[in-house]
């Protein structure tokens, strides 16, 4: 049977924390962590199926144009080659329904990197050999627009927000800024490649590959073959980072696919770090002006936020950049407007954090700047200004720790040993200087669907097509089913990343965990009430731990009491109460910053970030993911930076040698608290999403702390030495 709950009203109940097992919200170890470490986890290059040939995809050399010919025989001479693909099915915005395994010429390109072919050999090395030796008759066009400043730009309606008259608030205003920020494009750069790894059987797809969102991916990989859902299989029980990259279908699923099914035989096409690059999508650079007006306590009384970003033509993400601050700060005087500009450049989409990633950094960088010209400590101008009630919508919040993390953050950090002048703490040729920002980001909770069985023998069994992209699922889900069974987690198998398997909200949006977790808990919650009924107890009398049954003064193990399996299969559905309030998750970020006086070179010292999100489901993977986008945030505000050269598009830093991460030696000591909260309103388990917060503010954090350091502002990020050292000077 299934089990529905519907999110239509808070639930107050606390099962999870008077359940007796004690297992949920401790730092366990990954279920999996062992076949990680020893190499054993299979991931999708990894399967070695008899017969696999490999392909390497093509890329166009023009930024706009269509691809008029292939000339197959231009690689005839190699050994080993099987065949050369083209087809409009595998380039972005795939046609409909086509079925035609042939060539397909004419195929429009929009930007310089663009997949648009595929060699297919008996080895990979034969297949790259001929991938560079190809030849392409390409069709240029005269119309690419490759600078988003030449674009005119498209407003975005549903963003705008006109509210009150902030140009009079700036005029009446104590206190008021007006300051424009630039930030690059930024990829996500997962540790693992994409890889897909396609073969058919009996007209079925199966395909093993690295995926975030099975239950989408299904119905993407089909519409783009032309094929009912039903016939396509998708495995993906490992994935090595996703970070919004691996939400959608790339190229190299659909050409596997098209080349596997002509070939007739096991097709594997994985990127190459510079097609990554160059095929999944970019997170928008963008250009965003804020206006603040406050009086002369702080308190504001105009909030400005324009933004510009960029994408395809055609294309409909733009990067929502005013995704908190519609609801972080008030403010009766708004004005929020979000614009896009076309321009022949990589697809923009999601990327860790969309929206807050950047457009909080530039908020919290012009809160610093505020604080900075009223005088007011930066910490308690955030306090002053939290709002009652969401500023344009009057409804009001769920559990919201924001202040709480400031102020936990302040006393943990030292924040008041931090000099309130800048550039007035200097050690030998370092400056050195401390800065904060808030985090905030959206929470959302998506209709997922999980199985559990617990079976006859005193064992449970949790399937979901749910994926595990380094976040830690299989621990989460096991400590949930776990303590909700009284069961020692041992004794709880966790199946993930198969789409034959009930349809899980997918690892995106940092939904994820509350999503599925939820589906979990609604069908333990079945299970425990059928227990209960065959010991004539009601549920809430029911205690269950370490395999045995208690109610009253009677211990029954499990095992006795089933004469066969229980399975349940519980689903979770956002309901209508996601509309009456904001949910969101809250913190603080604390950063002390050394710059060097000679060459302006940054070396973050210690960072601490504090978070309210709702119930930690495991500690240690709950902490990891906030170190994660913690270090992010040192990317973004120290190195990370796509550049497109402006002649025709094309991205000129597409490795890793080229763009800069943070490595070992750049990261400091990092320090995480977390705020107990539990948000009956956000998820039946209380939970809200964590993977994304930690990188929400953090590379403000940074640098406000270089303003702190040396009095230097830097505007146009990534704050390099270069721009630090010429304003030192």
């Amino acid at each position: 049977m299934t089990e529905t709950r519907t999110m239509d009203r808070p639930d107050r109940r606390n099962i999870l924390d008077e359940a007796a097992q004690g297992v949920i919200g401790t730092p366990m170890d990954r279920p999996e962590g062992k076949l990680k470490v020893s190499g054993t986890a299979t991931y999708a290059h990894e399967y070695n199926l008899p017969g696999t040939a490999f392909g390497v995809l093509v890329r166009a050399t023009v930024p706009s144009g269509r691809l008029a010919h292939v000339n197959e025989t231009s690689v005839a001479d190699i050994d080993g080659i099987l065949g050369v693909y083209s087809d409009e099915r595998f380039l972005r915005n795939p046609a409909q329904g086509g079925a035609n395994e042939a060539p397909v010429q004419g195929t429009d390109i929009d930007y310089f990197g663009q997949a648009v072919a595929l060699v297919v050999a008996e080895t990979f090395e034969a297949a790259r050999d001929g991938a560079t030796r190809i030849q392409l008759r390409l069709d240029a066009d005269d119309d690419g627009v490759f600078d988003p400043a030449s674009s005119p730009p498209e407003a975005q309606p549903d963003e705008a927000v006109d509210q009150g008259d902030l140009s009079a608030a700036m005029a009446d205003a104590a206190h008021s800024i007006d300051v424009t920020y630039t930030t690059p494009g930024h990829n996500s750069a997962a540790m693992e490649p994409h890889c897909s790894v396609a073969e058919w059987q009996d007209g079925n797809l199966i395909l093993r590959g690295s995926y975030q969102m099975l239950k989408y991916n299904r119905n993407e990989i089909a519409d783009a073959l032309g094929i009912d859902p039903a016939k396509v299989r998708i495995l993906s029980p490992y994935v090595g980072g996703g970070f919004g990259s691996k939400l959608g279908i790339a190229p190299e699923a659909v050409a596997a696919a098209i080349a596997a099914k002509a070939l007739n035989r096991p097709v594997c096409v994985a990127l190459t770090r510079q097609q990554v690059f160059e095929n999944v999508m970019r997170r928008s650079e963008s250009k965003q002006r804020v206006r603040l007006a406050a009086d002369k306590d702080g308190k504001l009384s105009g909030l400005g936020h324009e933004a510009w970003v960029s994408n395809l033509p055609e294309e409909s993400f733009a990067e929502p950049v005013l995704q908190a601050t519609h609801f972080l700060y008030g403010g009766d005087n708004r004005k929020l407007d979000l614009y896009l500009h076309r321009v022949n450049r990589i697809c923009a989409g999601s990327v860790r954090a969309p929206g807050e990633a950047i457009g909080m950094q530039v908020l919290e960088n012009a809160m610093d700047e505020l604080a900075h010209e009223a005088g007011i400590d930066p910490v308690e101008l955030r306090i002053r200004n939290i709002p009652d009630m969401h500023p344009e919508k009057d409804i009001p919040y769920t559990s919201r720790k924001m202040e709480e993390a400031l102020r936990t953050g302040a006393e943990a950090f030292g924040w008041d040993k931090r000099p309130a002048k800048p550039a007035t703490r200097r050690e030998g040729e370092w400056f050195v200087g401390m800065g904060m920002a808030t985090a905030a980001r959206v929470n959302m909770l998506q209709a997922s669907e999980a199985r559990v069985t617990l079976k006859a023998d005193g064992t449970a069994m949790v399937e979901t097509d749910m994926t595990d992209i380094g976040t830690g699922t299989y621990s989460i889900l096991t400590q949930i089913a776990a303590e909700m069974l009284g069961l020692p987690s041992e004794r709880v198998t966790t199946i993930l990343g198969d789409t034959d398997l009930p349809p899980a909200a997918g690892s995106g949006g940092s939904w994820g965990a509350a999503s599925s977790g939820s589906s979990v808990f609604v069908a333990c919650e079945e299970i425990r009430e059928r227990i209960a009924e065959r010991l004539n107890c009601k549920p809430d009398e029911l205690t269950l731990k370490d395999g045995q049954a208690i109610c009253g003064n009677r211990s029954t193990p499990l095992a006795e009491l089933l004469d066969s399996d229980i399975c349940v299969e519980g689903r979770i559905e956002s309901g209508k109460l996601a509309e009456t309030v904001q949910s969101a998750t809250y913190g603080a970020h604390f950063a002390e910053v050394a710059v060097n006086a000679v060459t302006g070179e940054t070396r973050v010292r210690r960072m601490l970030g504090v978070f309210g999100c709702g119930r930690i489901l495991n500690e240690k993977t709950a902490r990891s993911q906030c170190i994660g986008g913690m270090t992010w945030g040192m990317g973004i505000a120290l190195h990370e930076d796509l550049m497109f050269d402006l002649r025709d598009g094309h991205l000129t830093n597409r490795d890793l040698a080229e763009y800069h991460v943070p490595v070992n030696l750049d990261v400091p000591q990092q320090e995480v608290i977390f705020i107990d909260e539990r948000d009956g309103e956000s998820s039946p388990i209380q939970a809200k999403g964590i993977g994304e917060l930690g990188i929400c503010g953090a590379a403000a954090a940074i640098t406000n702390a270089i303003f702190n350091a040396t009095g230097v502002r830097v505007r146009d990020y990534p704050a390099t030495l270069d721009k630090i050292i010429a304003e030192m000077a």
